[in-house]
């Protein structure tokens, strides 16, 4: 049996609650669901963030995603994933990801979240800029994320 998979890039926000509505309805082999949704913060000082703009390569970042979602299914006993990812301009409180991973029981849909997440923090193909008060700056790859993803190389 194949698992459903959604992934989707796009601009509009989206809404979390219908999402999980979406992935579970009518679906009785499902135990848990895992969510996680990143969100744009303003931050404080000289360090607030106005907005942040993600760009992506069309196409591209729908299949790299793709493959590491073929990945976790591997990895663990997904029975249902979505993955939604914004690109565009958003500021501080906007919805940016959403990785939903639903399983029979708990611990695989945690697990293939996190691995998801560390993933597209590290290597999916986004640009971030930050917009501050005087500067617009790209965001750099933080070592804390390189970290995190290097737990999951086999």
């Amino acid at each position: 049996m194949t698992t459903p998979v959604t992934i989707r890039i796009q601009s509009a926000d989206f809404d979390i609650a219908a999402e999980i509505a979406a992935l579970t309805r009518g679906n009785t082999d499902i135990g848990a669901v895992v969510s996680f949704s990143g969100i744009c913060r303003g931050g404080e000082g000289d360090q607030a963030i106005a907005a942040m703009t993600l760009e992506h390569y069309p196409g591209m970042a729908e299949a790299e995603i793709g493959r590491h979602v073929s990945e976790a299914i591997a990895r663990w006993p997904l029975t249902r994933v979505t993955v939604i990812h914004r690109y565009g301009r958003v500021v501080p409180g906007d919805n940016i990801v959403l990785v939903l991973t639903a399983s029979v029981h708990r611990e695989a849909a945690f697990q293939a979240a996190e691995f998801l997440m560390d993933y597209l923090k590290t290597n999916a193909p986004f640009w971030k800029s930050e917009e501050r008060a005087d500067s617009k700056v790209w965001v750099d790859a933080q070592a804390h994320d390189d970290n995190a993803a290097a737990r999951w190389k086999k």
